[in-house]
């Protein structure tokens, strides 16, 4: 199994109770007014890892910071790709799964939605695509138009969630050689189930951001949180804001991974052609959840202006924002 890395570089968790200050991700210098802050740093899904929970009652914070670590951990042990012992990985080697976790089996029925809304575009078997592209690039000769045609071809036969069967008995694949990678859709996920968790605890206004940021609440001075989309071309730089008001924000874009020095293949693969879209350089999904926000924006990144507008809304999306180039779409 390849270890591919994920288009992510942060994840980070802030929550406060209720009525109590909270800080925004990436403002982590600046210190509450009041109440105790609780740190933890680590990697989770192959991505640094930030959990920060301000809270008046430091006991109480750090119950629910060991508690949030724990559960991502679990997850993590489920669903990772760079973790030789978790259930996916096993799914990928052996290509069935015996009693597998229910929260695999949930997470694999989720992308068979999205996989439907898209038309196809939102395809969690193109870890195949994947490998074929790191170990073609590897290569100190690697032609530049990418790997050769029948290779492409017959990889593309090993891809198509249609080829997955699933339910609480067994996971498994129709054919040789498919792999699942989770990572468009997990992190998103996770985000949620974080929520909940948070949510069960007592914390009754917060911002999770996990990659994919949701808040629920809202900020103590009764306004809504809001977070920035970076733009793609200057580090550092937003392209714009948007409020979250109990919704979740995602963004996709092949700027996170580049398989080759001239960024004509990156890690955002169109299951259906195996190329890369580079239809945009960036796009950004506001849904009700992390989970919905996390897997539109991956599909969507492969699919036309048009096509995204027709399903947006069956989909749940509120809003989605694309830029290429210069111009910024609002589709």
């Amino acid at each position: 199994m390849t270890n591919v890395p994920t288009r992510r570089r942060f994840i980070g968790i802030s929550a406060a109770a209720a009525g109590l200050a909270l800080l925004p991700i990436g403002t982590a210098l600046a210190q509450p007014a009041d109440g105790e802050v609780v740190v933890w740093r680590g990697t989770a899904l192959g991505a640094v890892a930030t959990l920060r929970i301000h809270h008046r009652n430091r006991c109480a914070a750090e119950r629910l910071a060991a508690h949030a670590v724990a559960e991502v951990r679990r997850l993590e042990a489920l669903f990772s790709l760079y973790r030789d012992d978790s259930a996916l990985a096993a799914l990928n080697r052996r290509g069935v799964l015996e009693a597998p976790p229910p929260e695999l089996v949930a997470l694999i029925e989720a992308c068979r939605r999205f996989h439907t809304l898209t038309a196809g575009a939102f395809d969690p078997t193109v870890q195949p695509l994947w490998e074929l592209y790191i170990r073609h690039f590897a290569q100190e000769t690697a032609a530049p138009d990418g790997p050769p045609a029948d290779r492409l071809a017959e990889t593309l036969h090993r891809v198509g969630l249609q080829h997955v069967m699933a339910d609480r008995n067994r996971i498994a694949f129709a054919r040789p050689g498919m792999a699942l990678t989770l990572n468009g859709i997990a992190q998103g996920w996770i985000t949620d189930r974080v929520v909940t968790l948070l949510r069960a605890g007592g914390i009754a206004s917060s911002l999770v951001d996990m990659g994919e940021a949701r808040a629920f609440g809202q900020r103590p001075d009764g306004t809504a949180w809001r977070a920035g989309i970076a733009d793609p071309h200057a580090a550092g730089q937003l392209i714009e804001t948007v409020a979250l008001d109990d919704c979740a924000v995602a963004t996709s874009g092949g700027y996170g991974l580049r398989f080759d020095a001239a960024g004509r293949f990156d890690h955002l693969i169109d299951p259906r052609t195996g190329r890369s879209p580079r239809r945009y350089d960036s796009l950004s999904v506001v849904a009700p959840d992390a989970t919905t926000a996390d897997a539109l924006s991956t599909g969507f990144s492969c699919l036309g202006a048009a096509e995204i507008r027709r399903i947006r809304q069956e989909a749940g999306a509120t809003t989605v924002l694309a830029t290429s180039g210069a111009e910024t779409l609002r589709l």
